[in-house]
């Protein structure tokens, strides 16, 4: 059974992939082609390194021409759907950066399978003036996989691809591509729109909270757009992102607060959950918009904390007093690191923290 994405590039794929090239392309050789793949190197790469891996093979076994290649690779393409038939693009990324117009002609072709999204940023780390001006014409193509390169080949800090400093630095270059696309009938569109201002958000929120002030309320796809991409913002309790949707600043409702936070053990271990309860008790006389986060501030190597905050409810909380049950995991997985000792619980409410407790981990690592 496969277990990480590298384990796709099976012996059965490649082989397919090989015989499509040779009816493409009869004087293909396959057999240099699997060799140049399956090599020493092969067993060690990881997923992006078997992706350029496999572009090289490519640059070995196809024609020497430019253009004739990406022909074959044309005719290719379409029989294959999925992530790890990334090395289409990548071959551009590897050999297409002198010839633009025909490198853009094959990413259009190949992000419709799989997507071109990293390989078009060398292209704008090249010439972002000229990439960008393709990429508005991508944003107003008829086929979403095309409007989606638009704004996701261009998002500053896109995961698993190099930055794009100058777009880190100014993003206002792009802001053009995502407004065309903020109403955009696509789901898979606007995920990437959302994706891209919420990368924005990270070096300039005052420049996306402008731009969510000014979108917000006069279409529902663009509200959505706009909830997700200021989720960082929300996460962190900025008081202008959450005015926007409606959550007022508590210093001013009197009457609104949480109570009874308890734990139902003060000691757990690496395994277990964290189970809590509480009451939000609303007495400011109307029915309140709440986002009620919990927030973890979990020790670190160091001895020091660091906090960590995760959404709990997020709705319109009438008059009266109302029960609220979690639980958190603390089960090893591989984004996370645990370390022995005390941490802290607290319940945030509108971006405040209104209720704190304390309870200690067991079976994790020791903080050295």
């Amino acid at each position: 059974m496969r277990e990480t994405l590298k384990g796709l590039y099976s012996s059965a794929l490649l082989s397919d992939v090989a015989e499509q090239l040779k009816q493409a392309y009869p004087a293909f050789d396959s057999n240099r082609f699997m060799q140049l793949i399956q090599d020493e190197a092969w067993e060690q790469e990881e997923f992006k390194q078997r992706i350029r891996h496999i572009a090289q093979a490519l640059t070995d076994t196809l024609p020497s021409a430019y253009r004739e290649a990406l022909d074959i690779l044309k005719q290719v393409a379409p029989h294959f759907r999925g992530v790890e038939y990334l090395f289409f693009a990548d071959y551009v990324e590897l050999n297409g950066l002198e010839d633009f117009e025909a490198s853009m002609q094959a990413l259009e072709v190949f992000t419709v399978y799989c997507t071109a999204e990293f390989a078009v940023r060398p292209f704008i780390m090249r010439d972002q003036e000229r990439m960008l001006i393709q990429m508005k014409a991508w944003a107003l193509s008829d086929n979403e996989h095309l409007r989606r390169l638009a704004s996701e080949g261009s998002r500053p800090r896109l995961p698993w691809a190099p930055q794009l400093p100058a777009l880190i630095a100014d993003p206002k270059p792009v802001l053009p591509i995502l407004a065309q696309l903020k109403e955009d009938p696509s789901l898979y569109v606007r995920k990437s729109v959302a994706n891209h201002l919420n990368d924005i958000s990270k070096d300039h929120p005052e420049l996306v909270l402008d731009i969510a002030a000014e979108w917000y309320s006069h279409h529902p796809l663009t509200d959505w757009i706009v909830r997700h991409a200021l989720r960082t913002l929300l996460r962190r309790g900025d008081v202008r992102a959450l005015s926007i949707f409606g959550y007022e600043e508590l210093d001013e409702l009197p009457g609104l607060e949480i109570t009874d936070l308890r734990l139902k053990r003060t000691v757990i271990a690496v395994g277990e959950e964290l189970e809590f309860s509480f009451r939000v008790v609303n007495e400011t006389g109307e029915p309140r918009q709440l986002r009620i986060d919990y927030e973890i501030d979990y020790m670190k190597q160091s001895g020091k904390h660091a906090p960590k905050r995760y959404k709990c409810s997020d709705k319109v909380y009438e008059a009266g007093s109302w029960a609220v049950e979690k639980r958190q995991s603390f089960k090893i997985i591989s984004t996370r690191r645990f370390y022995a000792g005390a941490h802290r619980l607290h319940i945030v409410v509108n971006g405040k923290r209104l209720a704190s407790a304390d309870f200690v981990l067991e079976g994790a690592e020791s903080i050295k």
